[in-house]
């Protein structure tokens, strides 16, 4: 993909990614994991969101309002090519922590579709069942594969 992203840094592990958010409200530290949730076919869930300082724990229902959504979203995505690298071209599955955090992803999803689906099948999930992804739909969560 050729969209603006942050650099990030992956843990020793490839499962393990964080990179910093840079806009008006500072410089917000990122997280990204991926752990493995499902067999045959192989997914590993995306979990994501500002890093708490005290804990170091992901907090996915933080609001950073940053004005850098997009790049923040691209640079998730760039983190799934490295993820694949280590461990193959398996189902993602990500959801939002809430109903409106999982629409905004998809608004994104669906504004940058023609470049994300350059590298990546992109599948939308309504209750059990999986789709290719497409504008104008609401979705539960988010199937992503990398060509």
């Amino acid at each position: 993909m050729n969209l603006e992203s942050y650099d990030y840094r992956a843990a020793d592990n490839f499962q393990d990614f964080s990179f910093y958010s840079v806009g008006p409200k500072g410089r917000i530290k990122k997280t990204v994991v991926y752990s493995k949730i499902q067999d045959s076919p192989t997914i590993y869930n995306l979990a994501f969101g500002d890093e708490n300082p005290a804990n170091g724990e992901i907090d996915d229902r933080a609001i950073t309002d940053n004005d850098d959504r997009d790049v923040v979203l691209s640079t998730v995505a760039n983190t799934i090519n490295t993820f694949c690298d280590n461990y193959g071209n398996h189902l993602i599955y990500a959801k939002g922590s809430t109903p409106s955090r999982t629409r905004l992803y998809q608004m994104s999803i669906a504004r940058l579709f023609k470049e994300i689906s350059i590298d990546f099948d992109v599948f939308g999930i309504i209750g059990e069942d999986v789709y290719h992804f497409q504008s104008n739909v609401n979705y539960d969560a988010f199937l992503v594969k990398r060509k």
